[in-house]
């Protein structure tokens, strides 16, 4: 088995989020959310997925959007996110290994962390710990 390497290129990013989007598409408990909402726009969706990371992993300006909002009325609460994220560190862990991947499963969790706590919010609900 060759040895992994880290996140590096652009060509890097897209291939996290590609093989990582496609195992959330299949998944049974997070797939039909993310299908459902984004049906037939998956190569768009990709690409802004991909400019997202790119930014954080790699530095400039390639993503310049809100990640937050188009998330604020989905049907998603914290098990969605632990199942996102336990899919996004494995497919991480099965590809890279460095210190931009470890940024990525940082990143990753901080976002789940904010994102579940804006929901929680925006709907006046407690968050159990």
């Amino acid at each position: 088995m060759p040895e992994l390497q880290d996140i590096t290129t652009i060509a890097d990013v897209q291939r996290m989020v590609r093989t990582f989007y496609s195992q959330v598409r299949a998944d049974d408990f997070i797939g039909p959310i993310f299908n459902e909402r984004i049906g037939q726009r998956w190569e768009e969706h990709l690409d802004t997925l991909s400019r997202f990371w790119e930014s954080i992993l790699l530095g400039g300006n390639a993503y310049n959007g809100r990640p937050f909002p188009p998330h604020a009325q989905m049907p998603i609460g914290k098990e969605h996110f632990e199942r996102w994220l336990g899919l996004f560190i494995e497919n991480v862990d099965q590809q890279f290994k460095g210190t931009n991947a470890e940024e990525a499963k940082l990143r990753a969790f901080n976002i789940a962390n904010v994102f579940l706590h804006k929901l929680a919010n925006l709907r006046g609900e407690q968050l159990e710990d």
